[in-house]
């Protein structure tokens, strides 16, 4: 259910070793080439106590799966097919909100909470029900309003959810039906498409955080005449900055032709509270596809 972000386009990365980056050259001004490890530092350097930053820590963003299969998984080869690639159909109707109940209210384990705009029924099945290709199908029966956790940029959160019956199945699909809060304006400008891809390059997205918060999985794209890419981690107090790059292209990068790949990486310590940052594009990496927002990730 990932997205790989419109700013990928036109430009490549890919999947391979990750590695520390430990560069300590001094910041460069983005008019300039830059190299991985300078313009990471430019970007912590900007993020890093900002009041970007700040309103970040106030927000609800999630960093986990913000959809949740039956209990016990998806059951036979066909089912998972039709999952893997949105095949649904809906045999029932899906209930309304109801008046006077436009938004929901997301709860941290710290008893700290933040009430944000709720998805409709309708608008959260179309993130499920994406495609209509031949072959296997899953089927809505009904859906109810309850709630399921998810891993935020503040640590574990209660969410309203769609609960979606499965035909078939005793357990219901959970999909989160809270909208992500907008993201502040970014202290530092993207860098340009005209920056090779062998120095640096957008990211697609962020697919997983482990539970112990020492890994993340990112979503890359590649071309099919280049070897993969580097994606090296500048971690501060604040936050964690990933620097992609394509490698092993003679002849620049084969656009035509890219892939998402699901980069694991890892970190020195863990996660947290820090924001995980795109070097390329100056921002928060983002997570997933959140219907009914106006507001982009990339």
């Amino acid at each position: 259910m990932l997205a790989v972000a419109a700013a990928s386009a036109g430009a490549a990365a890919g999947c391979g070793t990750t590695e520390a980056d430990r560069d300590g050259a001094q910041p460069r001004s983005i008019e300039s080439t830059p190299q991985a490890g300078s313009r990471a530092r430019q970007v912590a350097d900007a993020w890093d106590g900002s009041t970007a930053a700040e309103e970040w820590h106030e927000g609800f963003y999630p960093l986990g799966e913000v959809v949740q299969v039956p209990e016990g998984g998806l059951r036979g080869e066909a089912d998972k097919r039709a999952w893997d690639i949105g095949n649904f159909d809906l045999n029932g109707k899906l209930p309304g909100t109801g008046p006077g109940s436009g938004s929901g209210r997301v709860t941290w384990e710290s008893g700290s909470s933040l009430r944000t705009p709720l998805l409709q029924a309708d608008q959260a099945y179309r993130t499920l029900d994406h495609a209509d290709s031949p072959g296997p199908r899953l089927t809505v029966t009904a859906a109810r309003l309850g709630d399921m956790t998810v891993t935020t940029s503040r640590g574990p959160a209660t969410v309203p959810a769609w609960l979606f019956t499965l035909d078939g199945y005793a357990s219901p699909l959970k999909r989160a039906a809270v909208s992500p809060s907008k993201l502040p304006a970014s202290p530092i400008e993207p860098l340009g498409q005209d920056v090779p891809t062998d120095v640096l390059a957008p990211l697609g997205g962020l697919s997983k955080t482990a539970q112990d918060g020492r890994s993340l999985t990112v979503v890359a794209t590649h071309g099919s005449c280049d070897d993969g890419p580097s994606v090296k981690v500048l971690e501060t107090s604040g936050s964690v900055v990933l620097s992609a790059s394509t490698t092993g292209s003679d002849d620049g990068p084969c656009t035509s032709e890219l892939r998402g790949e699901k980069v694991p990486v890892k970190l020195d310590r863990p996660l947290g509270k820090r924001i995980v940052l795109d070097a390329f594009t100056g921002r928060p990496v983002p997570y997933g596809e959140w219907p009914g927002t106006s507001q982009s990730w990339s």
